[in-house]
């Protein structure tokens, strides 16, 4: 019984949120509250068993240890005086606090992971004896890609000449080709979902497909 409850209730979700292909309605917006709200409180519950009661509540008020986890604490309740305009400005504390780790944090990994790899994807032989051709095309494509794109970005001469001239112009090829190779990667993922969900209402609801 309860499957099929549930069943039901993800087709008429489906559903309300397919009407949006004609125009906006409130049958839209109920399915899109529900899932902000779920969503929402999912987030919630997950957060505190599985971070502020480990990290917070049992070491601090359980067990009186680590109690200089009350500092963070006390700078995560400051969020809360969003809600209140004449204490509002205490809540830049904690999202400075969050901005300066995150981006402190997340500069190294993206280091690694879109410059030095970028870097050592571009320092590749060009020929290795006893490979096939496409490899060594492959890897001339790749260094003379990288080299035309930072050609592009290179603003400090005017884009003239041989060098500089056909070399930013091949930059723009190449970095419209990685703009399109995106697009298309983002394209895949969303057609991926619907043919997920139409499968879902054929199948799992209506039982036309088997």
């Amino acid at each position: 019984m309860y499957e099929t409850i549930g069943l039901w209730v993800a087709a008429i979700l489906t559903l309300a949120v397919f009407s949006f292909l004609y125009k906006e309605n409130p049958l839209y917006r109920f399915a899109e509250h529900v899932v902000v709200g779920s969503s929402l409180g999912y987030t919630i519950v997950i957060t505190y068993q599985r971070v502020l009661y480990p990290r917070l509540v049992e070491p601090v008020f359980l067990h009186g240890e680590s109690l200089v986890l009350i500092v963070p604490a006390m700078l995560g309740l400051l969020y809360v005086t969003r809600f209140f305009p004449r204490i509002a400005w205490l809540s830049r504390y904690p999202m400075a606090f969050l901005l300066g780790m995150g981006m402190g944090m997340a500069f190294p990994y993206d280091m690694q992971a879109y410059i030095l790899r970028q870097i050592q994807a571009t320092l590749i032989p060009l020929y290795t004896p006893g490979a096939p051709w496409y490899n060594t095309l492959g890897a001339v494509v790749i260094v003379l890609g990288t080299l035309a794109g930072l050609i592009y970005f290179f603003f400090s001469k005017p884009h003239k000449g041989p060098f500089f001239g056909f070399g930013s112009k091949v930059g723009i090829w190449i970095i419209m080709i990685g703009f399109g190779a995106t697009f298309g990667f983002t394209v895949m993922g969303r057609i991926s979902l619907l043919i997920g969900r139409v499968q879902f209402l054929l199948s799992d609801w209506l039982g036309l497909l088997h």
